[in-house]
């Protein structure tokens, strides 16, 4: 598997106004955390190198999970072999192209060569490259966005799905966005309405093979300066113009006018993930300060 194509939500971006606050990283004991909640299960985890991905993976080691983290970035090694120190479970990593259904069905095989099956699998890839009007994006612009967020769930979904069907069930989370009605970022809206999609249609079929298909929708989260980028950052003051009009228009749709946390962001994901929503299918929660997208 090559690296390729994973990132974190919503994280706070450069803008003409300046650089938002950057949030704490994620390394350590989490504030809050469910001892054992996850000790017995299997957990695959994409774009877990830094960010969101990297808040799951911390937390569900610290529940005693065996945790297997994918991401496009090297430093995803590194992230695992932090966590292995603190977990009871089987830690495992791999680097992956999950732009292409060759890297996500090799993904899949490594978690299940390396924990013996997967019982959760939480994809995390994707994010905004490009923030501008609809008009100003190339045909190439629009369709990198759209194998960023849309086609890494699409295809790392169809790798997973037999995997936990041949385990007896399991439970699929994927990260969306409430940016599916934001400004300056029509493709990225477009791809996260077709993982909101998804999660509806595929929770139907799944369900007779005891397979729970969920999501969350974070809106802006604080986070550590990005280690790996997803792409060139606002050139020129036409472009920081636009990114400053992403930024105002999440904090004034937060009803609390604030980016969330990565913490705030991983706890819902997590929750989902649990065994307490066993019941909990066919959604995506908004977790983006009452902003419902």
């Amino acid at each position: 598997m090559t690296p390729q194509g994973a990132g974190d939500r919503e994280a706070a971006p450069q803008s003409a106004k300046g650089t938002m606050p950057v949030g704490e990283g994620v390394e350590g004991t989490p504030e809050l955390f469910t001892p054992d909640r996850f000790k017995g299960q299997n957990v695959l985890i994409t774009g877990a190198a830094q960010g969101i991905g990297q808040a799951v993976a911390n937390r569900i080691a610290h529940e005693n999970g065996s945790v297997f983290l994918v991401d496009r970035s090297e430093l995803v090694h590194q992230v695992a072999a932090d966590l292995a120190e603190v977990t009871s479970g089987t830690v495992g990593s791999a680097t992956a192209d999950l732009e292409t259904w060759e890297g996500a069905e090799a993904m899949v095989a490594a978690a299940v060569e390396k924990l013996g099956s997967v019982d959760v699998a939480i994809n995390n890839v994707g994010g905004t490259i490009w923030a501008k009007p609809y008009e100003h994006y190339t045909p190439e612009e629009i369709e990198k966005e759209v194998r960023r967020s849309l086609f890494t769930t699409l295809w790392s979904v169809r790798a997973e799905l037999p995997a936990l069907i041949d385990n007896g069930g399991g439970t699929i989370v994927n990260v969306s966005s409430v940016a599916t009605r934001g400004v300056n970022r029509v493709p990225y809206a477009a791809s996260k309405g077709g993982v909101n999609a998804l999660v509806s249609a595929l929770a139907l079929e799944a369900a007779p093979k005891n397979v729970r298909v969920v999501a969350t929708a974070p809106g802006g989260t604080l986070a550590p300066e990005r280690k790996v980028q997803r792409g060139p950052g606002p050139e020129g003051e036409q472009e920081k113009e636009w990114y400053q009009q992403i930024v105002d228009q999440t904090v004034d749709s937060s009803l609390f006018k604030r980016y969330g946390t990565l913490d705030e962001q991983a706890a819902p994901i997590v929750f989902l993930a649990s065994k307490e929503a066993s019941y909990i299918t066919g959604s995506v929660l908004p977790v983006a300060g009452g902003d419902q997208g």
